[in-house]
Protein backbone atom coordinates (compact mmCIF):
# COMPACT_ATOMS: atom_id res chain seq x y z
CA UNK A 1 0.00 0.00 0.00
CA UNK A 2 1.32 3.46 -0.70
CA UNK A 3 0.71 5.57 1.99
CA UNK A 4 1.10 9.24 1.51
CA UNK A 5 3.38 11.36 4.48
CA UNK A 6 1.70 14.80 3.74
CA UNK A 7 -1.59 15.63 5.15
CA UNK A 8 -4.34 15.04 2.38
CA UNK A 9 -7.29 17.38 2.02
CA UNK A 10 -10.86 15.99 -0.01
CA UNK A 11 -13.25 18.10 -0.97
CA UNK A 12 -16.89 16.75 -0.93
CA UNK A 13 -19.65 18.82 -3.45
CA UNK A 14 -23.21 18.04 -3.22
CA UNK A 15 -26.43 18.40 -1.04
CA UNK A 16 -26.95 17.37 2.56
CA UNK A 17 -30.76 16.90 1.92
CA UNK A 18 -32.70 16.48 5.27
CA UNK A 19 -34.51 12.99 4.13
CA UNK A 20 -37.62 11.69 5.39
CA UNK A 21 -37.24 8.27 4.95
CA UNK A 22 -39.78 4.78 4.41
CA UNK A 23 -37.76 1.93 4.52
CA UNK A 24 -38.94 -1.51 2.46
CA UNK A 25 -39.78 -2.53 6.52
CA UNK A 26 -42.05 0.02 7.05
CA UNK A 27 -39.86 2.24 9.33
CA UNK A 28 -39.73 5.47 9.16
CA UNK A 29 -37.50 8.06 10.18
CA UNK A 30 -36.26 11.63 9.62
CA UNK A 31 -32.05 12.15 9.16
CA UNK A 32 -29.91 14.26 6.96
CA UNK A 33 -27.78 12.45 4.02
CA UNK A 34 -26.26 12.70 0.49
CA UNK A 35 -22.78 14.57 1.21
CA UNK A 36 -23.35 13.53 5.10
CA UNK A 37 -22.29 10.01 4.47
CA UNK A 38 -19.22 10.70 2.32
CA UNK A 39 -17.79 13.22 4.47
CA UNK A 40 -18.22 10.70 7.66
CA UNK A 41 -16.31 7.40 5.40
CA UNK A 42 -13.81 10.10 4.25
CA UNK A 43 -13.58 11.26 7.82
CA UNK A 44 -13.26 8.03 9.19
CA UNK A 45 -10.87 6.39 6.86
CA UNK A 46 -8.20 9.65 7.22
CA UNK A 47 -5.97 10.47 9.96
CA UNK A 48 -6.42 13.01 12.46
CA UNK A 49 -4.07 15.61 9.83
CA UNK A 50 -5.39 15.03 6.68
CA UNK A 51 -8.67 17.06 6.02
CA UNK A 52 -12.85 16.58 4.75
CA UNK A 53 -14.19 19.19 2.89
CA UNK A 54 -17.63 19.22 2.80
CA UNK A 55 -18.64 21.95 0.30
CA UNK A 56 -22.66 22.37 0.05
CA UNK A 57 -25.41 24.96 0.40
CA UNK A 58 -27.85 24.39 3.26
CA UNK A 59 -30.85 25.79 4.77
CA UNK A 60 -30.55 27.98 7.84
CA UNK A 61 -32.65 25.91 9.88
CA UNK A 62 -30.15 23.08 9.39
CA UNK A 63 -27.49 24.32 9.65
CA UNK A 64 -26.38 24.12 13.53
CA UNK A 65 -27.85 20.65 12.87
CA UNK A 66 -25.44 19.28 10.47
CA UNK A 67 -22.72 20.83 12.07
CA UNK A 68 -23.62 18.58 15.44
CA UNK A 69 -23.92 15.60 13.36
CA UNK A 70 -19.62 16.59 12.09
CA UNK A 71 -18.72 17.46 15.34
CA UNK A 72 -17.37 13.59 15.96
CA UNK A 73 -14.89 14.26 13.52
CA UNK A 74 -12.04 16.41 14.16
CA UNK A 75 -10.57 16.05 10.46
CA UNK A 76 -13.69 17.59 9.07
CA UNK A 77 -13.40 21.35 7.61
CA UNK A 78 -16.85 22.66 7.86
CA UNK A 79 -15.98 26.25 6.32
CA UNK A 80 -17.68 25.06 2.83
CA UNK A 81 -21.04 24.18 4.58
CA UNK A 82 -22.88 27.37 4.17
CA UNK A 83 -26.42 28.72 4.63
CA UNK A 84 -26.50 32.62 3.52
CA UNK A 85 -28.42 31.23 0.79
CA UNK A 86 -31.15 29.97 3.13
CA UNK A 87 -31.53 26.87 0.91
CA UNK A 88 -30.91 22.81 0.94
CA UNK A 89 -32.41 19.92 -0.87
CA UNK A 90 -35.55 17.94 1.39
CA UNK A 91 -36.16 14.80 0.33
CA UNK A 92 -38.80 11.86 0.51
CA UNK A 93 -37.75 8.55 0.34
CA UNK A 94 -40.17 5.29 -0.27
CA UNK A 95 -38.21 2.43 -0.46
CA UNK A 96 -39.88 -0.99 -2.96
CA UNK A 97 -37.32 -2.68 -1.91
CA UNK A 98 -33.81 -2.71 -0.42
CA UNK A 99 -32.47 -1.66 -4.06
CA UNK A 100 -35.07 0.66 -5.54
CA UNK A 101 -37.27 3.76 -4.20
CA UNK A 102 -39.64 6.60 -4.86
CA UNK A 103 -37.76 10.27 -4.59
CA UNK A 104 -39.88 13.41 -4.39
CA UNK A 105 -37.80 16.13 -3.80
CA UNK A 106 -39.58 19.90 -1.58
CA UNK A 107 -36.60 21.46 -1.30
CA UNK A 108 -33.77 22.54 -3.51
CA UNK A 109 -30.12 23.72 -2.60
CA UNK A 110 -28.65 26.73 -4.12
CA UNK A 111 -25.85 25.21 -6.89
CA UNK A 112 -22.09 25.21 -6.12
CA UNK A 113 -20.32 27.90 -7.94
CA UNK A 114 -16.67 28.23 -8.61
CA UNK A 115 -16.75 30.54 -6.18
CA UNK A 116 -17.40 27.84 -3.85
CA UNK A 117 -14.55 25.70 -4.46
CA UNK A 118 -12.36 28.53 -4.40
CA UNK A 119 -10.94 28.00 -0.77
CA UNK A 120 -10.27 24.75 -1.50
CA UNK A 121 -8.86 24.58 -4.87
CA UNK A 122 -5.26 22.50 -3.55
CA UNK A 123 -7.10 19.51 -2.44
CA UNK A 124 -5.70 16.47 -3.72
CA UNK A 125 -9.70 15.18 -4.46
CA UNK A 126 -12.48 16.46 -5.48
CA UNK A 127 -15.43 13.95 -4.68
CA UNK A 128 -18.60 15.13 -6.83
CA UNK A 129 -22.14 13.49 -5.19
CA UNK A 130 -24.93 15.29 -6.70
CA UNK A 131 -28.43 13.77 -6.09
CA UNK A 132 -29.83 16.46 -9.08
CA UNK A 133 -28.77 17.54 -12.33
CA UNK A 134 -28.28 21.50 -10.77
CA UNK A 135 -26.64 20.90 -8.21
CA UNK A 136 -22.38 20.70 -9.16
CA UNK A 137 -22.44 21.77 -12.88
CA UNK A 138 -19.87 21.37 -15.67
CA UNK A 139 -19.05 24.99 -15.09
CA UNK A 140 -17.86 24.21 -11.80
CA UNK A 141 -16.23 20.91 -12.81
CA UNK A 142 -14.26 22.45 -15.67
CA UNK A 143 -12.83 25.55 -13.37
CA UNK A 144 -11.34 23.15 -10.63
CA UNK A 145 -10.13 21.06 -13.46
CA UNK A 146 -8.60 23.96 -14.76
CA UNK A 147 -7.37 25.35 -11.60
CA UNK A 148 -6.91 22.04 -9.38
CA UNK A 149 -4.61 19.10 -10.19
CA UNK A 150 -7.02 17.18 -7.63
CA UNK A 151 -8.43 13.81 -8.54
CA UNK A 152 -12.38 14.56 -9.93
CA UNK A 153 -14.24 11.64 -8.94
CA UNK A 154 -18.19 11.96 -10.45
CA UNK A 155 -21.35 10.04 -8.97
CA UNK A 156 -22.83 10.30 -12.36
CA UNK A 157 -26.58 10.48 -10.26
CA UNK A 158 -26.62 14.13 -10.21
CA UNK A 159 -26.83 14.05 -13.79
CA UNK A 160 -29.14 11.87 -14.97
CA UNK A 161 -31.68 12.97 -12.57
CA UNK A 162 -34.34 15.72 -13.25
CA UNK A 163 -37.37 16.99 -10.88
CA UNK A 164 -41.05 17.45 -12.65
CA UNK A 165 -43.39 20.45 -11.71
CA UNK A 166 -44.20 18.90 -8.86
CA UNK A 167 -40.57 17.91 -7.53
CA UNK A 168 -40.91 14.23 -8.72
CA UNK A 169 -37.64 12.84 -9.35
CA UNK A 170 -37.29 11.50 -12.82
CA UNK A 171 -34.52 9.81 -14.91
CA UNK A 172 -33.42 12.11 -17.47
CA UNK A 173 -30.78 11.34 -20.55
CA UNK A 174 -27.55 12.71 -20.02
CA UNK A 175 -27.24 14.71 -23.27
CA UNK A 176 -24.61 16.75 -23.06
CA UNK A 177 -22.09 13.95 -21.10
CA UNK A 178 -19.17 14.37 -23.55
CA UNK A 179 -18.87 18.21 -22.42
CA UNK A 180 -18.96 16.47 -19.03
CA UNK A 181 -16.24 13.60 -20.05
CA UNK A 182 -13.16 15.49 -19.78
CA UNK A 183 -13.54 17.73 -16.48
CA UNK A 184 -13.90 13.42 -15.17
CA UNK A 185 -11.23 11.17 -13.38
CA UNK A 186 -13.34 8.19 -12.04
CA UNK A 187 -17.02 8.03 -12.82
CA UNK A 188 -19.43 6.25 -10.89
CA UNK A 189 -22.77 5.55 -11.74
CA UNK A 190 -24.97 1.90 -11.85
CA UNK A 191 -26.58 0.40 -14.76
CA UNK A 192 -29.80 2.74 -14.52
CA UNK A 193 -27.57 5.92 -14.74
CA UNK A 194 -25.32 4.30 -17.63
CA UNK A 195 -28.36 3.43 -19.25
CA UNK A 196 -29.61 7.23 -19.76
CA UNK A 197 -25.67 8.02 -20.73
CA UNK A 198 -25.60 5.74 -23.73
CA UNK A 199 -26.39 6.31 -26.90
CA UNK A 200 -23.79 5.26 -29.69
CA UNK A 201 -22.38 7.59 -31.78
CA UNK A 202 -23.49 8.72 -34.42
CA UNK A 203 -26.64 9.20 -33.09
CA UNK A 204 -27.74 6.19 -31.98
CA UNK A 205 -30.89 6.10 -29.97
CA UNK A 206 -30.66 5.35 -26.46
CA UNK A 207 -32.36 2.09 -24.38
CA UNK A 208 -35.86 2.68 -22.91
CA UNK A 209 -35.28 5.58 -20.81
CA UNK A 210 -34.66 4.23 -17.03
CA UNK A 211 -34.03 1.13 -18.40
CA UNK A 212 -30.60 -0.21 -16.97
CA UNK A 213 -27.19 -0.21 -19.54
CA UNK A 214 -27.24 -4.01 -20.98
CA UNK A 215 -23.67 -5.55 -19.73
CA UNK A 216 -23.23 -6.34 -23.07
CA UNK A 217 -23.16 -2.47 -24.04
CA UNK A 218 -20.79 -1.67 -21.39
CA UNK A 219 -17.58 -1.79 -22.60
CA UNK A 220 -17.99 0.01 -25.54
CA UNK A 221 -19.45 2.89 -23.09
CA UNK A 222 -16.94 2.64 -21.02
CA UNK A 223 -14.38 2.56 -23.86
CA UNK A 224 -16.35 6.10 -25.23
CA UNK A 225 -15.51 7.34 -21.90
CA UNK A 226 -11.96 6.54 -21.40
CA UNK A 227 -10.64 8.04 -25.16
CA UNK A 228 -12.39 11.28 -24.08
CA UNK A 229 -10.23 11.97 -20.91
CA UNK A 230 -11.93 9.93 -18.43
CA UNK A 231 -9.35 7.74 -16.23
CA UNK A 232 -11.87 4.87 -15.12
CA UNK A 233 -15.61 3.90 -15.59
CA UNK A 234 -17.09 2.04 -12.31
CA UNK A 235 -20.32 0.70 -12.70
CA UNK A 236 -22.08 -0.96 -9.35
CA UNK A 237 -23.81 -3.96 -10.09
CA UNK A 238 -25.50 -4.28 -6.60
CA UNK A 239 -25.67 -7.99 -5.54
CA UNK A 240 -22.85 -8.56 -8.01
CA UNK A 241 -20.18 -5.91 -6.70
CA UNK A 242 -18.80 -3.41 -9.46
CA UNK A 243 -17.66 -3.35 -13.07
CA UNK A 244 -14.57 -1.70 -13.41
CA UNK A 245 -13.06 0.12 -16.89
CA UNK A 246 -10.10 1.47 -18.02
CA UNK A 247 -6.81 1.90 -20.33
CA UNK A 248 -4.17 -0.57 -20.61
CA UNK A 249 -0.94 0.69 -21.22
CA UNK A 250 -0.89 -0.84 -24.58
CA UNK A 251 -4.36 1.38 -25.27
CA UNK A 252 -6.65 -1.61 -25.21
CA UNK A 253 -9.60 -1.49 -22.58
CA UNK A 254 -9.52 -4.04 -19.64
CA UNK A 255 -12.35 -4.55 -17.53
CA UNK A 256 -12.32 -6.22 -13.79
CA UNK A 257 -15.28 -7.28 -12.06
CA UNK A 258 -14.86 -6.51 -8.04
CA UNK A 259 -17.09 -8.76 -6.17
CA UNK A 260 -19.01 -6.99 -3.26
CA UNK A 261 -18.72 -7.31 0.33
CA UNK A 262 -21.24 -9.65 1.62
CA UNK A 263 -23.55 -8.26 4.81
CA UNK A 264 -25.26 -10.49 6.78
CA UNK A 265 -27.89 -7.99 7.61
CA UNK A 266 -29.25 -5.25 5.79
CA UNK A 267 -30.36 -2.55 7.39
CA UNK A 268 -30.48 0.83 5.36
CA UNK A 269 -29.09 1.25 1.58
CA UNK A 270 -30.04 4.70 1.94
CA UNK A 271 -26.31 6.60 1.17
CA UNK A 272 -24.64 3.67 0.15
CA UNK A 273 -23.74 5.20 -2.93
CA UNK A 274 -21.89 8.03 -1.22
CA UNK A 275 -20.26 6.11 1.17
CA UNK A 276 -19.05 3.74 -2.70
CA UNK A 277 -17.65 7.11 -3.82
CA UNK A 278 -15.81 8.01 -0.74
CA UNK A 279 -14.39 4.55 -0.15
CA UNK A 280 -12.88 4.76 -4.38
CA UNK A 281 -11.45 7.89 -4.09
CA UNK A 282 -9.56 7.38 -0.75
CA UNK A 283 -8.18 4.13 -2.00
CA UNK A 284 -7.43 5.64 -5.18
CA UNK A 285 -5.22 8.30 -3.37
CA UNK A 286 -3.93 5.45 -1.34
CA UNK A 287 -2.65 3.27 -3.75
CA UNK A 288 -3.27 4.87 -7.12
CA UNK A 289 -4.29 0.95 -8.08
CA UNK A 290 -8.26 1.05 -9.39
CA UNK A 291 -8.87 -2.02 -8.02
CA UNK A 292 -7.91 -1.35 -4.81
CA UNK A 293 -10.02 1.78 -5.07
CA UNK A 294 -12.78 -0.15 -5.73
CA UNK A 295 -12.18 -2.78 -3.39
CA UNK A 296 -12.57 0.20 -0.97
CA UNK A 297 -15.43 1.78 -2.61
CA UNK A 298 -17.62 -1.95 -1.62
CA UNK A 299 -16.07 -2.08 1.70
CA UNK A 300 -17.66 1.45 2.50
CA UNK A 301 -20.58 0.92 0.97
CA UNK A 302 -21.21 -2.55 2.97
CA UNK A 303 -20.51 -0.75 6.12
CA UNK A 304 -23.08 2.04 5.57
CA UNK A 305 -25.63 -0.78 4.86
CA UNK A 306 -25.23 -2.55 8.05
CA UNK A 307 -26.15 0.49 10.48
CA UNK A 308 -28.09 3.41 10.11
CA UNK A 309 -25.77 5.85 12.61
CA UNK A 310 -22.55 7.81 11.15
CA UNK A 311 -20.63 5.84 13.70
CA UNK A 312 -20.90 2.68 11.23
CA UNK A 313 -18.07 3.55 9.31
CA UNK A 314 -14.76 1.68 10.37
CA UNK A 315 -11.22 3.23 11.20
CA UNK A 316 -9.17 2.38 8.13
CA UNK A 317 -7.14 -0.70 9.95
CA UNK A 318 -10.48 -2.30 10.35
CA UNK A 319 -11.62 -1.33 7.22
CA UNK A 320 -8.09 -3.02 5.97
CA UNK A 321 -8.84 -6.43 7.53
CA UNK A 322 -12.46 -6.01 6.13
CA UNK A 323 -11.03 -5.95 2.57
CA UNK A 324 -8.29 -8.67 3.54
CA UNK A 325 -10.80 -10.73 4.98
CA UNK A 326 -12.84 -10.69 1.82
CA UNK A 327 -10.59 -10.74 -0.86
CA UNK A 328 -8.39 -13.13 0.56
CA UNK A 329 -5.30 -10.84 0.59
CA UNK A 330 -2.22 -11.32 2.61
CA UNK A 331 -2.80 -7.24 3.03
CA UNK A 332 -4.41 -4.62 1.17
CA UNK A 333 -1.75 -3.56 -1.82
CA UNK A 334 -1.62 -1.83 -4.87
CA UNK A 335 -1.53 -4.94 -7.19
Amino acid sequence: MTISNTARKIAVLGPIPRDHVITHRGEVFDKYGCVLYTVAALASLLGPGDSVRPIVHVRQADLDPIREHLASFPNVDLTGIRADSDRGDVVELTFRDQNFRDERQTGFMHPISPDDVEFALDSDAFVCVPITDYEVAQPTLAYIRQNSDGVILLDCHGPTVALTAAGHRVSRLWIDRDAWLPTIDIMKMNLEEAGCAWFPPPGGDPNDLGAPLPTAQLGEFAMHCLTRGVTAVCITLDEEGCALYFLDEDGSLREEIVPRIPVDDVIDTTGCGDSFAAGMAFGYLQSRDLVTAARYGNAMGAQRCAGKELAVYLSLPETDSQIQRAYGLDHVSAS
